[in-house]
């Protein structure tokens, strides 16, 4: 089956409002620029988003914030070098925070790409985090209960695909880009490059097309870090 698409609005079609989307990323690092701004044109509303931070500047998660279009923000670090389109909207109680440690984040998001819908961990036990969750003990040592993490979508980027949707990353890229592909029911990814069917070695492939749905070629990305030290803003 061919899993390309022709362009960045069309790929990012699949939008609607009130979903819940994952986006790929630790900071800029595999952070899919292009999908995210044609999602601000697309203009799909009432999001909720699970993501490493809560975006930097005026570009990327955080032009999708400034635009009006997430309600609610899953993520770990809200606080970054310029998270002010998060910061002032979340000061005007316009924007709802869940607040998740690194590890658990990463991990809910696992567990619902293998299918295990809860799992327990000491991490944010005796804190505001674990209150109204399920302890329980093991081995002498309590266990905070967390659940799975699931999206309607997950927008990610890759290094090469091909048109069956196995993807490969570069370097740090892959950091929650596998893990989000597992754990949404469509996942749609931006490539800076589609090569023929054989032309990634099945040795060398991170996510198997199974979890793919869409991919587009963007072979000049846009750096999230690049484009905020140029002062550069979205739309």
């Amino acid at each position: 089956m061919d899993k390309t698409t022709g362009s960045l609005a069309e790929a990012v079609s699949v939008l609607q409002d009130g979903m819940t989307v994952m986006i790929g990323g630790f900071g800029g690092s595999g952070a899919p620029v292009e999908l995210l701004h044609a999602a601000v044109d697309h203009g799909a509303k009432d999001l909720t988003i699970i993501y490493n931070n809560a975006g930097n500047g005026r570009v990327g998660v955080a032009a999708l914030i400034e635009a009006g279009l997430v309600r609610k923000l899953i993520c770990s670090f809200p606080r970054s070098s310029d998270s002010s389109a998060f910061s002032s909207r979340w000061l005007e109680g316009k924007i709802e925070l869940e607040l998740v440690p690194q590890g658990t984040l990463a991990e809910r998001i696992r567990a619902a790409g293998a299918g295990i819908p809860a799992f327990y961990t000491p991490t944010s036990y005796g804190t505001e985090l674990a209150e109204g969750k399920p302890v329980a003990e093991f081995d002498g040592k309590p266990y905070v209960q967390e659940r799975w993490l699931r999206a309607d979508v997950a927008l990610i980027k890759a290094e090469e695909a091909d048109r069956h949707g196995n993807l490969t990353y570069r370097l740090a890229g892959r950091n929650f880009n596998p893990i989000m592909a597992m754990a949404a029911d469509v996942t749609v990814a931006q490539a800076r490059k589609i090569v023929p069917l054989g032309g990634i070695e099945p040795d060398h492939v991170i996510t198997p097309g199974i979890f793919v749905d869409h991919v587009v070629e963007v072979p000049d990305a846009q750096q999230e870090e690049a484009l905020i030290r140029a002062g550069a803003t979205y739309p």
